[in-house]
């Protein structure tokens, strides 16, 4: 497989997971930190340092907003729900 065709199929796989959580409003992110260590919020700050680093400006709230779909806070008042006590003592013990 010749590089290109490899960046191709790679952004590809990024991009359906992207509108993948944007579809699944009720993965929460806090559950996605305690089963594999990474939320959207995680994608969205990976997805603004690489922009950054290749010389486009990007903010957060735009980088964000590119996971989410919307305003983050929009999500957030949408969709987020408050974290259980199970939720915040399995993420004590997976990133403490």
């Amino acid at each position: 497989m010749d590089q290109q065709t490899k960046i191709e199929l790679e952004a590809a796989a990024f991009r359906r997971l992207r509108d993948h959580l944007q579809e699944r409003t009720d993965v929460q992110n806090i559950d996605m930190m305690n089963l594999s260590g990474f939320c959207r919020n995680c994608l969205s700050r990976w997805y603004q340092e690489a922009a950054n680093e290749r010389g486009i400006e990007m903010d957060k709230a735009e980088a964000r907003a590119e996971f989410y779909g919307m305003d983050y806070a929009e999500w957030r008042d949408k969709y987020q729900t408050e974290a259980t006590e199970a939720q915040k003592e399995a993420f004590k013990h997976s990133h403490g």
